[in-house]
């Protein structure tokens, strides 16, 4: 089951985030950006018993030519080792991305494994435009509204995220 974060999940979330990259980095960055007032999208996967996965969006701003066109970046998504390639990830970011999109969103933005997230529709070619501190097949973006990236932008991502 994908359902919304709550504040009773977070110690749970912080186990989670820990275990699937087997460091405290990611899970650092979740709680700043909870701290910051910075998550625009927490959602986790659930069983009756525990948290499987986790996945969080952060607000991202675009601007261009005096304007700002509202984004989201995903980071982390993250799954317990014993649940991963079963889905739940893919499901994560379904959910998120929709989620998302009905929140205004024009596009999301991903810096990840470039094998893995073309699968749900990111491409390093639509994020090229995008002035940002990342390039390359890593940096990806997915367009909620076709070419609405193609008039480039700077990238500002939230402050927990050092850049």
């Amino acid at each position: 089951m994908i359902r919304d974060a709550t504040p009773a999940d977070y110690a749970a979330i912080r186990q989670t985030v820990r275990h699937a990259f087997a460091q405290d980095d990611e899970a650092n960055l979740v709680e700043q950006l909870r701290a910051d007032g910075e998550a625009l999208v927490e959602l986790v996967a659930a069983s009756d018993i525990a948290i499987q996965g986790h996945i969080l969006y952060s607000p991202l701003a675009i601007a261009r030519d005096g304007m700002t066109l509202q984004a989201a970046a995903l980071a982390p998504v993250s799954v317990l080792p014993a649940f991963q390639h079963q889905g739940l990830g893919g499901a994560l970011i379904r959910a998120g991305n929709a989620r998302c999109k009905e929140l205004g969103c024009v596009a999301v933005v991903v810096l990840g494994h470039a094998a893995y997230y073309p699968r749900f529709g990111f491409s390093p070619q639509i994020a090229e435009s995008l002035q940002a501190p990342f390039s390359g097949p890593h940096f990806m973006a997915l367009e909620f509204e076709p070419g609405v990236l193609a008039g480039g932008g700077k990238v500002q991502y939230a402050k927990a995220f050092g850049v």
